[in-house]
């Protein structure tokens, strides 16, 4: 029977090679036509690979993490009968240019926030990072307590503190919600008393044991990115604090009269205040090419989002976010970060950012030191919003405040422009109705 030999085929502009990410068959398995047969990584994109032909897979390139020329063996298949796509007397037949597939999701061509697991978005609370489970308090779907009995009533908590009480041995079904349902606050309070009440975890905690886990795919590219940005760019990072009180009473107002448009996050106002300072600050909107010493300051603002993935950190782009309203803007960052989070946003919308934004969300923090998107030269980041009491005039009143970073390229970006740019942002925040000023 003749073979099938399934060359990579020229996967992008300027790609001189690919990563396999993993395999979807195996040495001896039968492939039908159109089958997905490997996932392919560039610098733009991870491309899934379908086999043009049907029949039995004798060779395969290499092992997850290795690399494969444009041009190589990817695949060898065993085809049965005689080929459409070559003479009958050709003993082993050349892949013309099968067609790429689909793309999945990729990151830009640079680097994210070094910020580690953020709900990079201005985050998903828990009840919409995968809803709030209302299943049994240990997740098995039926109510169920531990032993299985059947006797626990049904309660309300997220898969994440779902898994953290399961990990600690903890019946949710004795944890009081402070809320509509059960938090990791409420998790921690069990834990700070729970004991002191004769608590004892319903399964001992059983410790993990070690694993090594190889560094491969958009987690290998992400480390690459972050290293060369941080070899190449000398960053400083400035942070203001805000007091956003009169904002977050703008916003509610907003939410509560939206209708069918999507809930308001503090993003959109912020990406507003954002594209109403830069074009007095264009050395911020920029992208600095070191080889060729040449910086691109761009007119139209494209605002990467960084967004975590189960697969890593992605960054898709708002085109064009000066011209989009608050809710526009709403709309945009939700069908962006689920686009990414399903592995079905296109290479287009994972890269061309000139502006990167990164937010912890819910998780917060008191300031960030974000790591440069490179080639841009600047990445801001909105730090968690928190009440504290201050001065206004005699008087201490509360007030909502928020520190606001930013991480900028030194050697193209001044610290005063940095630190007036930010200034900038405040004025516009601290005074909401500029936002919606002509």
């Amino acid at each position: 029977m003749p073979l099938f030999t399934f060359r990579l085929p020229d996967i992008g502009e300027g790609i001189s090679e690919a990563e396999i990410v993993g395999w979807h068959v195996k040495v001896g398995d039968r492939v039908e036509e159109d089958q997905p047969i490997a996932d392919m990584m560039t610098d733009k994109a991870t491309v899934e690979m379908e086999s043009p032909v049907a029949g039995v897979v004798k060779r395969l390139a290499g092992e997850a993490g290795e690399q494969v020329a444009i041009g190589a063996m990817l695949v060898e298949i065993e085809v049965e009968g005689e080929s459409e796509n070559a003479p009958p007397s050709q003993a082993v037949i050349e892949a013309e240019a099968p067609g790429t597939g689909e793309v999945e999701a990729a990151p830009l061509n640079g680097i994210m926030s070094s910020s580690v697991r953020p709900e990079a978005v201005e985050g998903p609370s828990e009840e919409e990072e995968g809803g709030i489970d209302k299943l049994g308090p240990n997740g098995n779907g039926d109510g169920n307590g531990p032993d299985g009995s059947g006797s626990g009533a049904r309660v309300l908590a997220s898969p994440a503190v779902r898994a953290r009480a399961k990990d600690l041995g903890i019946d949710l079904r004795q944890v009081k919600a402070s809320g509509d349902h059960i938090r990791h606050s409420d998790l921690d309070a069990f834990l700070l008393y729970g004991a002191g009440q004769g608590y004892r975890p319903a399964n001992p905690r059983v410790r993990r044991a070690d694993e090594t886990v190889k560094v491969i795919g958009l987690r290998r590219r992400i480390a690459e990115n972050m290293a060369a940005s941080k070899r190449h760019i000398p960053h400083f990072s400035y942070v203001e604090e805000i007091d956003v009180t009169e904002l977050e009473r703008v916003r509610a107002q907003l939410n509560g009269e939206r209708g069918e448009r999507p809930k308001l996050t503090m993003l959109p106002l912020l990406i507003v205040a954002i594209c109403r300072a830069l074009p007095d600050f264009p050395m911020l909107n920029a992208r600095y090419d070191d080889e060729a010493g040449v910086v691109t300051r761009f007119g139209a603002v494209h605002l990467g989002i960084a967004t975590q993935t189960d697969a890593g950190l992605m960054v898709p782009v708002i085109r064009d976010a000066q011209d989009m309203n608050i809710w526009q803007l709403a709309a945009e960052i939700r069908r962006l970060a689920e686009a990414a989070r399903s592995g079905k946003a296109k290479a287009e919308e994972l890269s061309g950012s000139t502006l990167t934004l990164t937010s912890l969300g819910p998780l917060g923090g008191v300031a960030t030191t974000p790591v440069i998107n490179r080639p841009e030269v600047a990445i801001i980041g909105p730090n968690r919003v928190v009440e504290r009491p201050v001065f206004r005039g005699r008087e201490v009143v509360p007030a909502k405040l928020m520190n606001l970073s930013i991480s900028c390229d030194h050697r193209v970006v001044d610290g005063w422009d940095a630190a007036s740019f930010v200034q900038a942002v405040k004025r516009l925040l601290e005074t909401p109705v500029l936002l919606f000023a002509d």
